[in-house]
């Protein structure tokens, strides 16, 4: 009787075992699905703690101390002159798990006449692993629906649906991706799938991710729609709450609007962020993160650095300044031989009218000072350079404001009758 006992305690003890052994291999398999993770560990107040006992413990004068970052590629964009203004292999070729989504959206509202059109689920779309939102072949959804699926719960299954209502396939519609990020200028980037999960000939760079998002941020339903915390979407007529999975945005950290998360194995954790205060208007993207928690203080670190340590400058005002002081004392200089009246000089519009920068603006201005008349309007006479700190942002043609006539017979008989008086 005892052995008999013994052995059920030892049958009793490999069950547990073996049922905290599958109990730990689903959790992992749960973590590995980006947008699976319901429960909110990542508290926004746990994360300014270890960011604040980080600053803390870095001794040092310097009133720029860069941030200590965990992620392996990140940028901070910079929405007015659509540059980066800090980064790490930004312009490195990485994987971008559902940050893939930023296009997948872009292409379907381009492409979509009416959102409130109903797609019926295929059993390639209802099949599709790794994030989803759990729709069923058969099932009724409207594009619309479908679309906040897509950015809020990152679902896989609702990028096929999508990406087959609109190009027919998953092929063909990588095709009209890979068509939008030519046309918009995209030079480092690749498109083989809806969804992102991992291929090798799926890429993009942190800083064309940014551009790729200030691009998509221009369409209203795609910015309403990424910076939606709560929605109810509808499936075969039946209501259905969801959440968005940026844990930023459910933060309710100041100027925060959105736009994207994202996980693969290849890509790590992903994180894309848009968020404005007081005119500066920034983008941060952080690529190949080890964990949620990293992402989020990574995005949080790059935005506390930026506004603390950048400001946004006014260039057109500067350039304007400085071109009228130039043109005080040297447009009366400029030697228009046979010229019936003196030049008049303007500079052509400035395209980076404001900028985010911890640098000082300069400008450099060089102009021709002998011409033949006549002139015409328009003409260039020389530029001006925009620079911040030591790099180039711009050059701007200074050009006449009115045409510079020719001296005739009858100046000349003016000019002569002047100097017999």
């Amino acid at each position: 009787m005892k052995d008999i006992k013994k052995l059920y305690r030892i049958k009793l003890i490999f069950v547990v075992v073996l049922i905290t052994i599958l109990v730990n291999q689903t959790t992992i398999c749960i973590a590995n699905t980006e947008e699976n993770e319901d429960d909110e560990k990542i508290l926004y107040e746990n994360i300014i703690q270890e960011i604040e006992k980080e600053d803390n413990s870095v001794q040092t004068s310097a009133s720029n101390q860069k941030p200590v970052i965990n992620s392996r590629r990140y940028v901070i964009y910079d929405r007015n002159s659509k540059s980066a203004i800090y980064g790490k292999d930004e312009n490195k070729q990485t994987a971008m798990a559902s940050t893939t989504k930023i296009m997948t959206a872009t292409v379907v509202l381009e492409n979509c006449k009416d959102l409130n059109e109903v797609v019926t689920i295929s059993a390639k779309a209802a099949g599709t692993g790794g994030s989803t939102l759990g729709i069923h072949k058969g099932d009724k959804i409207t594009v619309n629906d479908l679309l906040y699926g897509l950015l809020l719960r990152s679902g896989n299954d609702t990028a096929v649906a999508l990406a087959e209502y609109i190009g027919g396939s998953v092929e063909e519609f990588s095709v009209l991706m890979n068509n939008k990020a030519k046309e918009i200028g995209l030079e480092n980037t690749h498109f083989v799938t809806p969804h992102g999960l991992d291929d090798p000939n799926h890429y993009t760079t942190a800083y064309e991710l940014a551009y790729l998002t200030d691009y998509a941020l221009k369409n209203e339903k795609f910015a309403n729609i990424v910076k939606t915390k709560y929605a109810t979407i509808s499936i075969n007529g039946v209501a259905r709450e969801i959440k968005n999975t940026n844990e930023l945005l459910l933060s309710d950290i100041e100027g925060i609007y959105g736009v994207k998360t994202g996980f693969t194995n290849n890509a790590g954790r992903c994180l894309v962020t848009a968020v404005k205060r007081n005119n500066m208007d920034l983008i941060v993207v952080v690529l190949g993160a080890d964990t949620r928690k990293d992402r989020a203080k990574d995005n949080l670190k790059l935005i506390n650095y930026a506004f603390k340590e950048y400001k946004l400058v006014n260039v057109e005002e500067i350039v304007n300044n400085e071109f009228s002081k130039w043109k005080e004392i040297n447009e009366n200089r400029i030697y228009i031989n046979k010229g019936r009246n003196n030049v008049e000089l303007e500079i052509s519009e400035i395209e980076v009218k404001s900028i985010v920068t911890n640098k000082d603006i300069s400008v450099e201005i060089n102009a021709l000072n002998y011409l033949e008349a006549p002139v015409e309007k328009g003409k260039k006479l020389g530029t001006v350079i925009i620079k911040n700190g030591e790099d180039i942002i711009e050059e701007v043609n200074i050009v006449t404001s009115k045409e510079v006539e020719r001296k005739n017979i009858l100046d000349y008989f003016y000019i002569y009758a002047k100097l017999l008086k």
